[in-house]
C-alpha cells in the first residue's frame, strides 16, 4: 500500500508468507514501479527476520511500529480490515487459487474507490496527478 496515495500495489495470498515471499513481491514491484524510500512494518516474524533485513540493501528504511501499537500503521490496518470484511468474510472458498482468482476480480481498490483524504479522487488518478505535477515542477 502506498500510504500517501492510498494505492494498493500488490496482494500476496497464501497460508503463510515467509520473508522470501515478501521479498519476491518487492522485487516484482521494483521492476514495475520502483521501490519506496521507507516501508512501515509490524513485527510479524516474516518482517523481522534476517532474510527480510536484506531489503535494506535497496536503500529502503524499515520503520517497525512499536509492538502492540497497530494504530501506528493505521492505514494498512484499515485496508486489511476492509479486505477481510468485504471479500474474505463475504465468500466461501475451497482453495487458495479460488481466493487469488476472486481477488483479481474483486480488487477495485485503486480504480473504483475514491478516498476523501485524496479530495475524493481514485488512488490511480491521484497518483497520476502527482506524477504530472512532479514532471511540471522539474521542467
Amino acid at each position: 500500500i502506498v500510504e500517501g496515495i492510498r494505492e494498493c500495489l500488490a496482494i500476496e495470498v497464501n497460508s503463510s508468507l515467509p520473508a522470501e515471499r515478501v521479498i519476491r513481491v518487492l522485487e516484482q514491484l521494483k521492476e514495475q514501479r520502483g521501490l519506496p524510500e521507507e516501508i512501515r512494518l509490524d513485527n510479524g516474524p516474516e518482517l523481522i527476520s534476517d532474510a527480510f533485513a536484506t531489503i535494506e540493501d535497496n536503500d529502503i528504511d524499515l520503520a517497525h511500529i512499536e509492538k502492540g501499537k497497530p494504530q501506528q500503521n493505521g492505514f494498512a490496518e484499515r485496508f486489511n480490515d476492509s479486505m477481510l470484511r468485504e471479500f474474505l468474510d463475504a465468500y466461501l472458498f475451497d482453495s487458495l487459487s479460488q481466493v487469488r482468482n476472486g481477488l483479481g476480480l474483486a480488487l477495485d481498490y485503486n480504480d473504483e474507490r475514491p478516498h476523501e483524504s485524496l479530495g475524493n479522487l481514485l488512488p490511480s488518478v491521484y497518483r497520476q496527478k502527482l506524477e504530472n505535477s512532479n514532471l511540471q515542477l522539474s521542467h
